[in-house]
């Protein structure tokens, strides 16, 4: 390691001031100091401002996230080891996923940073040897009433869209609510799903001292510099509009190119590692790749393809440009590798060569801009682990307090019922997903029920489930809760089509971790959903933590968004959520709990996220899963939905939507309350089927003792609760569909 900074070229000279520029405090430069020996270069001191960044580094969250179960059941790599996780779905093949957030730039310039996210994400995927073949997403907005929310989310719908479109990647699920702590801090996590040969997977660790290494894809520009890094690391002020170059630009025609001249590459056994070159740009995947071997890399940064003239050391190197990874081939090989890539047409540049010396150094114009071990700079080595200090929030003395059980209203269950219908956050969907080519590559299944099913022609007669689930209400009442909730919630919706849940990846949306509050809420979220995914059996493969999504005026509800992931073994015993036959008869198999805390009731009717969120018991829960399981693979059902925002009722308007116009008839046990109709009590759900397998599913539910209640019958276009009100499925449906257009219109 050069030790005399004279040595070395620098642009600007370091002071402490230029440290706080970058993002690092005074303790963290000091550390920077004692690491080197010396006063770093201003090109140095940007890459530790960006790898010690939260973004990169997770140095306020590593220490919670290791005590996830991160590997074992059909995992094949632990959390973190790669780009993405990768699950053993058998006969060779496995499953690679991953979930993302891009929301602060989304919140600056929605299309870009929505479609750049989507991209992101793919690449990840892709980096690893897998074919894209799916991708999801959770989008959350402020309240639609708002000129400045429909703007966000049209453009964030747009750019998802047009991405994932032009790329060719089918959207085939996802969810979106609407509250007003998302106004000034909208979250779009994006999530992708790819298919691949288990021994023909890629790895992100740079190895062989005398490998060359290359840069493959787009050339190098200034947008996107601090991007990823600096907006994700700091709240939105009255500076936020100026930061729309630190927006990336996509294009998706190119990733579609170097989409498959990576996988013929690996295929053609020339790949050593690959690496996104995501959030930091070259200053990440050279690190990152280095350090997890402990080689070094000598790059020169007058080779990097440039689109612009000028351009400095800082800014090559912490550039955000799309559509670019880093390869390392194995040397002798480089010709079969540049012809692959000319026969894409995709640039392929050297621009350094693997050493054995675990020390980056990296050239500009023949002047030495850095020169430093990779291993202090990245996650898990030398980057800071913090421990945040912890109190729980003085709101949730207030939010307890609630009373849920002597409110009074002058609403009729009738109106109540169909303004929960009609409200954004229940309402369909369509105008959403309409945006969105649901059948490119025709693997499509169904993308309309509880969880997307996606059919493997790898594996003739198999299939996937996917979805992504979270209610935030139920965090911010009770994160511990809440979390487990958002887990169990994911994989009953994979277990109403029909699949077994093996795994998930997370995307974990929070305030800034500084405050006490915020970080108590994280480690509580953790707790609860490492909890969910031991008793599930569903171990985390991986994810992303986005903190600071807060204004000065408003914080996002914890928001820890998971992605699941579900086998399916026959894709003729799927099962979808609609009603079926005329006669069927209607049952609701779980608890018979009625509770309204975090409910969509209390927020549309009386204007509050109060009292306690739901129980989730999770061995009630999985004895639920593994009875309703049984009886869809074993035929006995013709339906199931779980109940979710807007309670029982709600779950009977969506079952009666349709082709076949098909509703219900029921007749609830009881006094008729709100709480009966519209609470929103977990680990339920509603199934129809013919009157003569109903003993069939009895002794199903007996053996997993789970309950099970008449609900009522299956009927033609008549949607009526008995001693309640009586309408017609079209009249329901019309406010259904029509709420977010009419919406979007005005």
């Amino acid at each position: 390691m050069i030790e005399n900074n004279d040595k070395l070229w620098s642009e600007i000279d370091v002071t402490l001031e230029t440290a706080h520029e970058v993002g690092l405090t005074d303790d963290e430069y000091s550390q920077v100091l004692e690491i080197l020996g010396r006063k770093p270069t201003y090109t140095e001191l940007g890459v530790y401002g960006v790898m010690w960044s939260e973004h990169c580094s997770y140095k306020n969250s590593i220490k919670q996230l290791k005590t996830l179960p991160r590997s074992g059941g059909r995992m094949l790599v632990d959390a973190g080891e790669e780009n993405a996780g990768l699950i053993d779905i058998g006969d060779g093949y496995a499953i690679c996923f991953k979930i993302e957030s891009h929301n602060h730039p989304s919140a600056i310039e929605p299309f870009q940073g929505a479609a750049t996210g989507v991209g992101g994400i793919l690449r990840d995927i892709f980096s690893m040897g897998a074919r894209p073949i799916a991708a999801l997403n959770s989008l959350r907005f402020g309240e639609l009433e708002s000129g400045r929310i429909k703007y966000l989310m049209r453009g964030a719908v747009e750019g998802i869209g047009h991405y994932g479109n032009s790329f060719g990647v089918p959207t085939v699920g996802g969810e979106i609510y609407f509250d007003d702590c998302y106004h000034d801090n909208p979250l779009i996590n994006a999530m992708a799903v790819g298919i691949c040969k288990a021994d023909k997977t890629a790895s992100a660790a740079a190895a062989g001292p005398g490998n060359p290494v290359f840069i493959v894809g787009s050339s190098t520009g200034r947008d996107g510099i601090h991007g990823a890094s600096l907006l994700a690391s700091r709240e939105f002020d009255e500076q936020t509009e100026d930061m729309r170059p630190t927006v990336q630009v996509g294009d998706p025609f190119a990733e579609k190119l170097l989409l498959e001249a990576t996988l013929e590459l690996i295929e053609a056994d020339v790949v050593v590692a690959v690496q996104d070159m995501g959030a930091a740009g070259i200053c990440c995947s050279t690190s990152e790749m280095s350090a997890r071997t402990d080689v070094g890399m000598d790059v020169d940064l007058d080779k990097v393809p440039m689109r612009e003239e000028g351009m400095s050391a800082y800014e090559i190197m912490l550039s955000e440009s799309q559509e670019r990874m880093l390869f390392i081939i194995e040397k002798g090989k480089e010709e079969k590798a540049i012809e692959i890539c000319d026969k894409w047409d995709v640039p392929i540049t050297l621009i350094g060569i693997i050493t054995n010396d675990g020390i980056l150094n990296i050239r500009r114009e023949g002047k030495t801009v850095v020169q430093m071990d990779a291993e202090p700079l990245v996650l898990g080595g030398g980057a800071p682990q913090n421990d945040p200090k912890a109190i729980e929030p003085k709101y949730l003395k207030e939010t307890r307090a609630f009373d849920t059980t002597n409110l009074k209203t002058d609403i009729s269950l009738k109106d109540a019922f169909f303004k929960l219908i009609s409200t954004p956050t229940i309402a369909s969907k369509r105008w959403i997903f309409e945006q969105y080519d649901s059948q490119v590559r025709t693997n499509s299944v169904n993308i309309k029920g509880d969880a997307a099913v996606i059919r493997l022609k790898e594996l003739p007669g198999k299939g996937i489930a996917l979805c992504t689930d979270c209610n935030s209400r139920y965090t911010y009442l009770n994160p511990y809760n809440g979390a487990m909730s958002a887990v169990a919630e994911a994989a009953r919706n994979v277990v109403c089509v029909g699949a077994e849940p093996v795994a998930i990846t997370n995307c974990l949306n929070f305030g800034n971790p500084d405050d006490p509050e915020v970080f108590w809420t994280f480690k509580e979220a953790i707790k609860g959903m490492g909890d969910a995914c031991r008793a599930l059996g569903t171990p985390v493969t991986g994810g992303n933590v986005s903190f600071h999504n807060e204004s000065r005026n408003r914080a996002v509800n914890p928001t820890p968004t998971i992605g699941m992931l579900g086998l399916i073994d026959d894709l003729n015993k799927t099962m979808s959520l609609n009603f079926k036959k005329e006669g069927d008869e209607i049952y609701i198999l779980g608890n018979d709990r009625q509770e309204f805390g975090g409910s969509e009731y209390l927020k549309q009717i009386h204007g509050t996220i109060s009292g306690e969120a739901p129980i989730i018991d999770i061995e009630e829960e999985k004895r639920l899963q593994k009875a309703t399981l049984t009886a869809i693979r074993s035929s006995v059902v013709n339906s199931a939905h779980d109940t979710a925002e807007g309670g029982i009722a709600v779950c009977l308007a969506e079952k009666s939507f349709g082709k076949n116009k098909l509703g219900c008839e029921v007749e609830l046990s009881g006094e008729l309350t709100a709480a009966k109709l519209f609470g929103e009590s977990q680990s339920r759900i509603v199934v129809s089927l013919d009157s003569a397998k109903v003993a069939e599913l009895k002794t199903i539910c007996d053996n997993n003792n789970v309950p099970m209640t008449k609900l009522g019958t299956v009927v033609n276009d008549k949607f009526e609760i008995k001693g309640c009100f009586e309408t017609t499925v079209a009249e329901i449906e019309k406010e259904y569909e029509d709420a977010i257009p009419s919406r979007m219109q005005q």
